[in-house]
């Protein structure tokens, strides 16, 4: 399977697909979108276990808890603002606090939603879903990392959040590389700072790394691929040895990766700490070149995060 030079939509439908001949409980649910995440794909192969429930995302996550209750292995889609904000009662009492195994996907997160605009950008969904207890959340950053944590996200025993680029993404990582759900990655070492990227964000800040390698900068670029639960012990090692940290998200800077890594060095390690994340803002219409410059998640605000980081650790 090629996991680079394709639409990530398209691989997860692949995957999907693969693993549900050695899954025979796995279902894909959908809201209505399914030609939107290549569930048509799944759904012709697998046409008893493709489920439409039409625009009714909350009644999706009824029939996806009713289904992990029976015993069933359900992945639910639609876009990251449904998946979260209009669903958040039912994933709270049907899935999180009963603690069903059910596989929420949301795509098009972050300023990925693009010409869709504004009120399908959701900025604020790994915040509201990191305040539920149970919740695990994961954001593959290319689709080497989604293809190998697939069999840990189908076998996960609880409530998970997949946040899912749907189209073309930054190649990272090499075939062959293997990653842990809970478990941060370790993409570039370096001794002055560490940035802690998610995302989309993974490539600027390695960017970044590379650009301010010519200062003699030493930058460390560590992936948070779980956002929760975090690797706290990784994040916590990094920062005592670099002593400065930044962190990059696509993603309102309140609530999600940025405010958990304050957190963690607020109580365990006390650190200089820049977050690049999009500054309580809503999103709008736009292509993702022009959304990365205009809410600074592009190389040149990680840059400047790192200078500031490292006056404060001076």
């Amino acid at each position: 399977m090629d996991l680079t030079n394709r639409q990530m939509r398209d691989i997860y439908a692949d995957l999907l697909i693969m693993y549900a001949e050695k899954y025979p409980d796995l279902i894909a649910i959908d809201a209505d979108l399914r030609k939107a995440i290549r569930l048509n794909k799944f759904a012709d192969a697998y046409p008893e276990r493709a489920i439409n429930v039409g625009v009714a995302e909350a009644n999706m996550i009824g029939v996806a808890a009713g289904l992990a209750n029976m015993g069933k292995r359900p992945f639910t889609h639609t876009f990251t603002p449904f998946a979260s904000r209009r669903v958040f009662d039912q994933v709270t009492v049907s899935v999180a606090y009963a603690g069903l195994p059910v596989k929420m996907v949301g795509s098009d997160p972050g300023v990925m939603a693009q010409l869709n605009g504004g009120t399908h950008m959701s900025l604020e969904d790994v915040g509201l879903m990191r305040t539920l207890p149970t919740m695990t959340i994961v954001e593959p950053v290319d689709g080497v990392q989604l293809a190998a944590l697939m069999p840990q996200i189908i076998e996960h025993d609880g409530p998970l959040y997949l946040r899912l680029i749907r189209q073309e993404f930054d190649p990272i990582f090499e075939e062959g590389e293997t990653f842990e759900i809970g478990k941060a990655k370790t993409v570039r070492s370096g001794k002055d700072v560490t940035v802690f990227a998610s995302g989309i964000m993974v490539k600027p800040s390695l960017d970044a790394a590379e650009m301010l390698a010519e200062e003699d900068i030493s930058v460390e670029v560590i992936n948070i691929h779980t956002v929760k639960p975090l690797d706290v012990d990784a994040i916590v090692a990094s920062a005592k040895k670099t002593g400065a940290v930044v962190v990059a998200e696509n993603h309102n800077i309140i609530g999600a990766l940025g405010s958990a890594v304050a957190e963690t060095l607020g109580e365990r390690l006390p650190t200089p700490l820049k977050r690049v994340g999009i500054k309580d803002h809503f999103g709008e219409v736009g292509k993702k070149d022009f959304l990365v410059e205009k809410f600074g998640l592009t190389k040149k605000e990680v840059s400047e995060a790192i200078h500031d980081v490292l006056k404060k650790k001076k």
